[in-house]
């Protein structure tokens, strides 16, 4: 019997297990968290009197149903919570978890590490109440609490509202969003959003929704600083006049989209595109996820695209994957599952132009500016060392001469504003600087760990 290997059990790689199962495979499912269902349909912590309805709202019975489907399916799944894949090589999964050192032999691999929020950097963003967008959410679902009292929710993304609406009916009611897209620019973006009518229209009813609870929104804004000692006191931001305010806070959310996570998808022998609107590389993949032999790539690590769009994906992968190895022929909804997630993935392509990534301000931001947090790097460091590099400007080198991306994160929250001041510093386009290269381990592990990994 072939073994086959899902990394992820967010929406895609749950959809993947689900459809394996179904035809009689045992797949392996492999996920850092404790339980099932990603970042966008994370599990609400059954300790807590959270309630998942209000949270999830119009979503709850998609929530529901993909996880209540999965739980039907676990005595068919080898499924393997909290443990970490940090290395993948000669068709072997390296992982660890409170267990210790193991590695995985696979004859079928299918990626599905979703994606983290993209951030851009701004005087401040280092304060203690300063949080991820994401993180934002991880607190509310995981923890059942407020990331403070005073909230900003600020950057650039539809995530904004939905993080926002969420903290309101959970009964938080000193919130702002702050977007630093234009109106125009959404209102540009709107007949392209909607080829996808449903999602387009579950956006807007975020907006209503905060306007209907008196929620203040500002579009169109510059972020100029996050201010505090010990933690954050407030944040200043120029509207669409130029006119400089200055809102008291305790806590800020920050986000500008997603980046996909593609580590792993470098380690397994995926080849890697740029994608000019997105302003991000990504995994090179076929219509179905396939990014190699016997190798798929499914939801936001291949592409953003959303919920919708890593259920199918991860269905369609599946499904194509048991049709190379010769175990099953293609599902019959393949080009019906092929067409909904190229919609939903153009969807966000139009998504993006509505919530821009601000790379611009790459340009202006104060030289001060701490880029990579691990490493305490600062914009003027990153400037410096492409203006003065001997050689070509290559976000490799530029990263071993700043150690920006060095650190624990391993560029996750840095690299998207390193590549943008290396290139706009040597004035080059952010394409022709690279990407940093993905290394094993992707993620901190024990230095235990990996002296038993080499012997």
């Amino acid at each position: 019997m072939r073994q086959i290997l899902i990394i992820g059990a967010g929406p895609a790689g749950m959809s993947a297990a689900m459809a394996l199962a179904e035809a009689g495979i045992r797949p392996i499912v492999i996920d850092e968290n404790t339980l099932a269902g990603g970042q966008g349909f994370r599990q609400t912590n059954t300790d807590i009197d959270l309630d998942a309805d209000a949270i999830y709202g119009r979503e709850y019975g998609r929530y529901r149903d993909l996880h209540s489907r999965f739980r039907s399916c676990l005595d068919k799944i080898d499924y393997r919570s909290s443990t970490l894949v940090w290395a993948i090589h000669d068709r072997k999964a390296h992982t660890f978890n409170d267990k210790g050192f193991s590695e995985i032999a696979f004859d079928g691999l299918i990626l599905a590490p979703g994606a983290t929020d993209r951030l851009m950097p701004l005087p401040g963003w280092t304060l203690p109440g300063v949080f991820s967008l994401g993180a934002a959410q991880v607190a509310l679902k995981d923890q059942g609490c407020f990331i403070g009292r005073r909230i900003v929710f600020a950057g650039s993304s539809p995530l904004l509202l939905l993080a926002a609406l969420q903290y309101h009916k959970l009964g938080a009611r000193q919130l702002c969003v702050l977007d630093t897209t234009p109106l125009h620019h959404k209102l540009r973006a709107a007949p392209g959003l909607l080829n996808s009518g449903r999602t387009f229209l579950q956006g807007l009813s975020y907006l209503w929704a905060l306007k209907k609870r008196g929620v203040p929104i500002h579009n169109g804004v510059e972020l100029r600083e996050i201010e505090g000692q010990d933690r954050v006191t407030a944040i200043r931001f120029s509207d669409t006049s130029g006119t400089e305010h200055r809102l008291t806070c305790d806590a800020v959310a920050l986000g500008y989209g997603l980046r996909a996570e593609t580590q792993l998808a470098e380690l397994a022998g995926a080849d890697f595109r740029f994608d000019h609107r997105l302003r991000q590389w990504l995994p090179r993949v076929d219509e179905n996820g396939r990014a190699g032999d016997c190798l798929y790539i499914a939801g936001d690590g291949a592409a953003t695209g959303g919920a919708y769009a890593a259920i199918a994906s991860g269905t369609l992968a599946a499904t194509a994957l048991l049709g190379e190895l010769g175990m099953s022929q293609a599902g019959k909804n393949g080009a019906h599952l092929q067409t909904q997630v190229g919609k939903l993935r153009r969807f966000q392509q139009h998504l993006a132009a509505a919530f821009r990534w601000p790379h611009e301000t790459a340009q202006t931001l104060p030289g001060h500016t701490i880029v990579c947090r691990c490493e305490n790097v600062t914009a003027d460091d990153i400037r410096t060392a492409a203006r003065q590099a001997f050689g070509p400007v290559e976000l490799n080198r530029m990263k071993a001469i700043t150690r920006c991306g060095m650190g624990r994160c391993q560029g996750r929250f840095c690299s998207a504003a390193l590549v943008e001041i290396a290139a706009a510093a040597c004035g080059k386009p952010i394409d022709a600087v690279g990407r940093l290269r993905a290394q094993a381990p992707v993620k901190p592990v024990p230095i235990s760990t990996t002296e038993t990994a080499l012997r």
